[in-house]
């Protein structure tokens, strides 16, 4: 099929879910999630994963395909992504990206660098050192020998800031120097057309999220992380683990911080969170912005994607 891959893409709490599921009502699409925590297995209230009758409506990919042992990167997602789009035409259906991590879009968009492979040994070391000097004392670090992938990422974007100093200490190159230096891979016969849900008030979108936590919380979410934590075998410098929402509990359950106080942060976290993928939404020039807390949103996202997907075809 020639039509383009449409992205609903958003930041937490803006309705990306509801939106897709109405979207999969009218046409046969097939659903890849575009997020980096859905992929873990037992992580389902925290990452508000659509449940069986919501997976029923249409096929969904790229959930529940890792352990949260395990890790998985955006180029992972790039070809598996990439790889899924191609079957999913092949069966005649419509692929549908839908989710809002940023990282992965952009490289499923823009193609990867060839960047040096992940060392687990090296890791832990980072993990060890932002343990007892925290995250933004890396930051600082990292600004001093690679102030262009600094300046781009927070002093707290722990997953992040660790790969940029992986990448250095293993090869001695800064992760900017890998990127300026080799060529994106990409596949250019696939086009992409966004659609992004965003608030026309950020506070009440801000509001949204901490009744959304909150609904979490009373859902079970503090047992869904107590089972992760009597495991044994997770801590905290795994990227499971420091999911925004479950890395907060984690401390609760260690014992360093109160259950509320672990409500706060993990809503404050989400909030910032939400910042940064507004940000990264609003670098694409080309979106087309539905305000997702209009009561109108969904019939407006439908309207869009009848306008790249012609007819119901279904």
């Amino acid at each position: 099929m020639s039509f383009p891959v449409i992205c609903l893409a958003g930041p937490t709490a803006a309705g990306k879910s509801a939106t897709t599921l109405a979207i999969a009502r009218r046409w046969p699409v097939e659903i890849i999630a575009m997020d980096s925590a859905t992929i873990y297995r037992g992580m389902d209230i925290g990452t508000a994963k659509p449940s069986r009758e919501e997976r029923a409506l249409a096929p969904h990919h790229l959930l529940d395909i890792r352990d949260p042992s395990e890790s998985y990167s955006a180029a992972d997602f790039h070809a598996d992504a990439t790889r899924l789009i191609h079957d999913i035409r092949a069966r005649g259906r419509l692929p549908l990206l839908s989710g809002g991590t940023m990282l992965y879009y952009k490289a499923l968009r823009e193609g990867l660098s060839a960047l040096p492979p992940a060392d687990p040994a090296l890791r832990a070391q980072i993990d060890e050192e932002a343990r007892l000097v925290g995250w933004p004392a890396l930051h600082r670090q990292l600004a001093a020998y690679d102030p262009q992938t600094a300046q781009r990422l927070a002093p707290n974007d722990s997953q992040r800031l660790q790969r940029a100093i992986e990448i250095y200490r293993a090869s001695g190159r800064s992760m900017s120097a890998w990127l300026s230096d080799a060529p994106a891979r990409r596949d250019d016969s696939l086009s992409f057309a966004t659609i992004s849900l965003e608030p026309s008030d950020r506070l009440a979108l801000h509001a949204r999220i901490a009744a959304r936590y909150r609904s979490m919380i009373e859902n079970g979410l503090v047992e869904e992380v107590r089972a992760l934590y009597e495991r044994g075998d997770l801590h905290t410098g795994l990227p499971a683990i420091r999911c925004v929402g479950y890395r907060q509990l984690w401390d609760h359950l260690e014992g360093r911080i109160g259950l509320e106080e672990a409500v706060e942060r993990a809503t404050a976290a989400t909030r910032q969170l939400a910042k940064r993928q507004l940000t990264w939404l609003r670098s694409l020039p080309e979106r087309e912005v539905v305000d997702c807390l209009s009561a109108s949103a969904a019939e407006q996202v439908l309207r869009k994607v009848a306008a790249h997907w012609p007819g119901d075809h279904g």
